[in-house]
């Protein structure tokens, strides 16, 4: 999608930066993972998490730069990726840490990190004067963006911190190639859906409105992110419920190999399923809020 009214005056940019900076920063983070291991030099540490965490993100960036070049201001986009990341994950842990183990503990999880989100949009979004639909998501998936690179790097140096004080290089490597992969379908999808409907509801003014509308996206992006976060659990639970022998093996304090195997299978299949139709659901809706009404027709 490219935003066809670029404002008259702004320079366009060079095309194909963002997928550029993909191979080239992939291809640094491998060298980078490879010399790491070979010298065991903790120093590098933090070069790998940033890197896997920040790539891919950084990427999503160059590429609303190039497609949204002329409406949205390049160093607007950049200020929302960094200073919105900053602020989003800092918010979310200081609200999150009232939230107790529950079964309703990942639509707490999402509620604050998605309405977190949306105050920094709207604090970014005041610097943009022309306000569309297609507009709001570019700049709601920048802020996703800058929200899943700083929370990538905190899962990232979790996961590759034992219990030791030790270093598990192969966890942390794990961990941001899979985050890297799953960047672009979770909060760089559900923020741009915010954007899209927030913008989109915007009077012709340019003033913020709650309408249904944007309520209704809170809400719907707000489960997207419940069941991405819960899949983990809900794959696990379905995989237990369809091996019918695992139930039956546990409640005698053990479960043979053969079962475990087959609830392993099942689990993994229905975890990538999950995932997918959750990104799937949210591809379509935001289509639909980025879609641009057919012109009328001529007398």
């Amino acid at each position: 999608m490219h935003d066809p009214t670029p404002t008259p005056g702004k320079q366009l940019t060079a095309r194909g930066w963002w997928w550029k900076a993909l191979i080239g920063g992939g291809a640094l983070w491998l060298v980078t993972a490879a010399v790491t291991a070979s010298t065991q030099n903790s120093n590098l540490i933090p070069t790998v998490i940033l890197l896997g965490s920040f790539l891919v993100p950084f990427c999503v960036v160059l590429y609303v730069v190039e497609r949204a070049q002329g409406s949205l201001d390049t160093l607007l986009l950049f200020m929302a990726f960094f200073v919105g990341g900053i602020f989003g994950v800092l918010g979310a842990s200081i609200l999150e840490q009232h939230l107790t183990p529950s079964w309703w503990v990942y639509v707490g999880v999402g509620a604050i990190e998605e309405l977190v989100k949306i105050l920094i949009f709207l604090v970014v979004g005041t610097y943009v004067a022309e306000r569309t639909a297609l507009r709001g998501a570019w700049l709601g998936a920048v802020v996703g963006a800058g929200f899943a690179a700083f929370e990538s790097a905190g899962y990232a140096f979790n996961a590759g911190l034992t219990r030791f004080g030790h270093i598990d290089l192969d966890a942390m490597l794990r961990t941001e190639a899979v985050r890297a992969v799953l960047t672009p379908v979770g909060h760089v999808l559900w923020t741009a859906i915010l954007g899209a409907a927030i913008f989109g509801a915007a009077s012709a003014a340019g003033r913020y409105k709650l309408t249904g509308g944007v309520a209704l996206a809170y809400l719907a992006v707000t489960g997207l992110h419940a069941l991405w976060d819960s899949m983990g659990f809900l794959s696990a639970y379905l995989a237990i419920k369809v091996t019918g022998g695992v139930q039956h093996v546990l409640a005698y304090g053990r479960l043979l190999p053969t079962a475990a195997d087959n609830a392993g299978t099942y689990a993994t299949i229905f975890y990538v399923v999950g995932l997918a139709l959750i990104s799937f659901g949210g591809i379509v809706l935001l289509r639909r809020l980025t879609r641009t009404p057919a012109p009328a027709p001529a007398p």
